[in-house]
């Protein structure tokens, strides 16, 4: 079994004086926060190089925290080892007799999957076992209620995009802490549609990459497609040809490659009974393949649309369908844009790349990748003062760990709340 030091896990009965200690004493950042809802825990990271520390502050009386608490004080809760495969760790841990608290996986922190390893059988120390999300990326298929509208995660798999790419001016010390890259310096981002369902049909906002990439390209991005679109659709209870409208946020080959398969008849449109809603400038300027962007754009992911009479263009901000409006968020691309689904008095939005992952909450968080990257500052500042102070349910298209979330801000530092 191959395993690295994660974390360590640390019980508090007092964040405020925990924090500091860590963070104004220690000079230590505190990263992430987050409420693990089965576990009535709300877990507060701290990165210190290739692990980390995690404290553990209960948010009800019936939680392991609050019970370990009450029973030996606060301090050290457990050790945290990472693995490559945690149901053959199990498995194995099983076989040659060793007491487990889990004999199977369960949710953790960070969209982890991770178990227990009784003290009994580690000389005293609670073990817990972690298998990182960015093996678990591609199995999601979430769904939550809003108002009238029923929202859907669905997963096209992951791939591979160089990190400094990614982030930009921002440091590599600092955003590998949130994205530890590989050794050819990719990080793993997840491929996320998101299912509208109404009374007026389906709509699915973007498509993930497809199945068209050759092994050159899907080596070089790194595509992990075992559970696929169609997958996952189909765990939700969706055929393709039950999909009405395919709505893009813009046309990069990792939110619209899946809008054409490739066929014995040639490329024909995956979705065959879907109207294509695109805007018009966001195809033109595709079709352009201006030498900074044509690494993004492949015309056969978006061509065959036209060809096949299936396209509905737009030029300007408006509702697509009942609830469900977009916005141009010029930055990353010109015509790329925002939706916003709006039921019940609620808000839900899909930002696709003007906020990739949880990572980029921050204004100056901003991709190499972005076309016009003042403007995308511009336009994320607004866009993330109005998701907190509104509190938008923001659906995350490339973070390999959470899937939705509200934006929170406290003593001038962001977090994500997970909600799913």
């Amino acid at each position: 079994m191959r395993a690295v030091l994660d974390h360590v896990g640390i019980a508090v009965q007092d964040l405020d004086k925990a924090l500091a200690f860590f963070r104004d004493a220690l000079g230590l950042e505190v990263e992430t926060t987050e409420e693990v809802y089965p576990q009535r825990v709300r877990a507060h990271f701290i990165p210190t190089g290739q692990s980390a520390l995690e404290l553990l502050e209960a948010t009800a009386s019936e939680s392991a925290i609050a019970r370990y608490i009450d029973k030996r004080g606060p301090g050290l809760h457990h050790i945290t080892l990472r693995i490559p495969d945690i149901r053959a760790a199990l498995a194995q841990l099983k076989a040659r007799g060793v007491r487990l608290v889990d004999e199977q996986p369960r949710p953790g922190a960070e969209g982890a999957l991770v178990a227990f390893i009784h003290p009994s059988a580690a000389h005293g120390v609670l073990v817990e076992l972690k298998q990182a999300a960015r093996r678990l990326v591609e199995q999601w298929v979430t769904q939550r209620a809003l108002g009238d509208l029923q929202l859907t995660t669905v997963s096209d798999g992951s791939f591979r995009l160089d990190g400094g790419a990614m982030f930009g001016v921002v440091p590599r010390p600092l955003w590998e802490q949130k994205a530890p890259p590989d050794d050819r310096g990719r990080i793993v981002l997840a491929m996320r549609a998101l299912l509208v369902e109404a009374d007026w049909g389906r709509m699915l906002i973007d498509c993930g990459a497809g199945g068209k990439l050759d092994a050159k390209w899907s080596d070089i991005f790194g595509l992990e497609r075992t559970r696929s679109l169609d997958d996952t659709l189909a765990e939700a209870g969706v055929e393709p040809e039950s999909i009405d409208v395919v709505l893009a946020t813009h046309l990069h080959f990792d939110h619209m490659g899946g809008a054409v398969s490739r066929t014995a008849l040639g490329l024909v449109p995956h979705f065959p009974k879907a109207r294509y809603v695109i805007r018009r400038g966001e195809w033109q300027a595709a079709l352009e393949q201006h030498p900074r962007s044509r690494g993004s754009y492949f015309t056969d992911d978006f061509l065959p649309l036209e060809q096949a009479g299936v396209v509905d263009f737009f030029d300007d901000d408006r509702e697509i369908r009942p609830g469900v409006r977009v916005v141009r968020a010029c930055g990353h691309t010109a015509h790329h844009q925002v939706v916003y689904i709006e039921s019940g008095g609620k808000t839900a939005v899909f930002p696709a790349d003007v906020v990739a992952t949880q990572a980029h909450i921050q204004d100056n968080w901003i991709t190499a990748l972005d076309l016009f990257p003042m403007e995308s500052f511009a336009f994320k500042q607004r866009f993330l003062r109005e998701a907190i102070d509104r509190e938008h349910l923001i659906y995350f298209d490339h973070d390999p760990a959470i899937s939705a979330g509200y934006i929170r801000e406290k003593d001038g530092k962001r977090f994500v709340q997970r909600v799913i």
